[in-house]
């Protein structure tokens, strides 16, 4: 099945060392980008080397330190399931009635999730999910300072989320500064990472094929641009092991946005092709690593994929389109890969 005519129109722009990566070492397996880093985007390698062993807790994406105070998994768990709760109950709430979702993607999807699901949270909690705090970490860490030391501090109550809850029953300063911290470190990754989805989605294929199925878009979506491009693995004594090609001090970047695009695996590797997904099973396709390795997927996996479905239909049935004039979107190297700006506008 061939794609739109509008949409083959359009054409991706990676940030310059994302280009470079896709140009000079798509189809390889194990190669030297820094004198002690070793990238990896063959799919058999990369599996050994995530499953060699678990990720440390600097290695986490969501649950590093926080102000150098250790998360452990107990916890990370808790606020998991505190999260999926807050999640399945905005979910099951009446949507809101003549959502206007024009303007410029991610930023209108994540603005609508906010709302969505942490409508009801106090404005100092609330702010953290601005995408102007993603510039530095310097900010955010401002911000949640001052917010933290600001007098009327939030009480419990029963409109509030389960997570801004557990914000609302911490005592002093120190205590109130790290969990407007865990606040961020769960809630944003939901809402930004599912309104890049969606708006990476729109760009690749929209307009999409009647009866095309939404989780099959989305699918194909995090195919061409997975939100988590690399994964992370410090030097190690396993990875040698398992290839030689790995000097003992050599830090190990996985590469999904290169083996998701690898020929030797998917036909029309390019190509965004939903209808794929009709024989593949995402969760056993080899080479497909959206979520990170089966040994240990991403925490969130379950909350964002009902939610860009939601988000999504949402835009199906809305008489918008991607802006006609608009020909070429950026992917700036941020740490969630996605298109910048995405303009949907209503339909001519």
């Amino acid at each position: 099945m061939s794609l739109p005519s509008v949409s083959r129109a359009r054409a991706t722009e990676f940030a310059p060392r994302l280009a470079a990566l896709l140009r000079d070492h798509l189809g390889q397996d194990v190669f030297r980008l820094e004198p002690d880093t070793v990238g990896v985007a063959g799919p058999e390698v990369a599996d050994r080397i995530l499953a060699a062993r678990r990720a440390t807790e600097t290695e986490r994406p969501t649950f590093k330190p926080l102000h150098g105070r250790s998360i452990s998994k107990t916890e990370a768990s808790t606020v998991t399931r505190t999260v999926g709760h807050d999640v399945r109950a905005a979910l099951a709430r009446p949507l809101p009635e003549d959502v206007d979702l024009s303007g410029s993607w991610p930023l209108t999807g994540h603005l609508f999730l906010r709302d969505l699901i942490l409508g009801g949270d106090p404005y100092r909690l609330r702010m953290l999910m601005s995408r102007n705090l993603e510039l530095t970490p310097k900010l955010t860490w401002s911000v949640i300072a001052v917010g933290a030391a600001l007098p009327g501090w939030p009480r419990p109550a029963p409109h509030l989320t389960g997570l801004a809850a557990r914000a609302a029953a911490a005592v002093g300063y120190q205590n109130r500064r790290y969990t407007m911290g865990i606040y961020r470190r769960a809630a944003a990754p939901v809402c930004f990472t599912v309104s890049t989805l969606v708006a990476n989605a729109l760009w690749l294929g929209h307009p999409f094929e009647d009866g095309m199925p939404n989780r099959h878009i989305i699918h194909e979506s995090l195919r061409l641009l997975p939100p988590s491009w690399n994964t992370l693995r410090n030097a190690s004594p396993e990875y040698p092991a398992i290839d030689s090609r790995i000097g003992e001090g050599d830090d190990v970047l996985v590469l999904p946005l290169l083996f998701h695009r690898d020929p030797a695996l998917w036909d029309d590797p390019e190509g965004f092709r939903p209808e794929r997904w009709n024989d593949l099973d995402p969760d056993t396709a080899p080479g497909y690593l959206p979520f990170g390795h089966s040994s240990e997927r991403c925490w969130g996996r379950h909350m964002v994929m009902p939610l860009a479905e939601l988000l999504l239909d949402l835009v199906r049935k809305s008489g918008l389109e991607v802006d006609r004039d608009q020909r070429v979107g950026k992917v700036p190297l941020l740490g969630l890969l996605g298109v910048e700006d995405v303009r949907l506008t209503k339909c001519a």
